[in-house]
């Protein structure tokens, strides 16, 4: 994969693949997935500058597993994977295992 760096607050995010069936075990073709809401960071930023010239530490963290919003970021294909680019501020939450 392309050695990638995102600005600022900005992260890099590998999406998920959307759920295949649904909790009652029935199969969904692919066009009833919705679309998907999960991904793993690949790539982080080195974080916000504020008023004072210093970068707020990023709190997410390269391989950590979030969901984001419906249609939050930019959606980009790099070397035949989907990627999403998001501030940091649209991640809605991270998934502790």
């Amino acid at each position: 994969m392309v050695n990638l760096r995102p600005l600022d607050d900005r992260i890099v995010v590998e999406v998920l693949e959307a759920e295949e069936k649904t909790a009652g075990g029935i199969f969904l073709p692919d066009t009833a997935k919705e679309k998907p809401q999960r991904g793993k960071v690949v790539a982080v930023g080195a974080g916000h500058l504020n008023k004072d010239g210093k970068r707020n530490a990023m709190t997410l963290g390269k391989g950590d597993v979030v969901m984001f919003g419906k249609y939050a970021g930019s959606d980009v294909e790099v070397d035949g994977k989907e990627l999403k680019i998001l501030r940091e501020s649209e991640v809605l939450l991270r998934i502790e295992k």
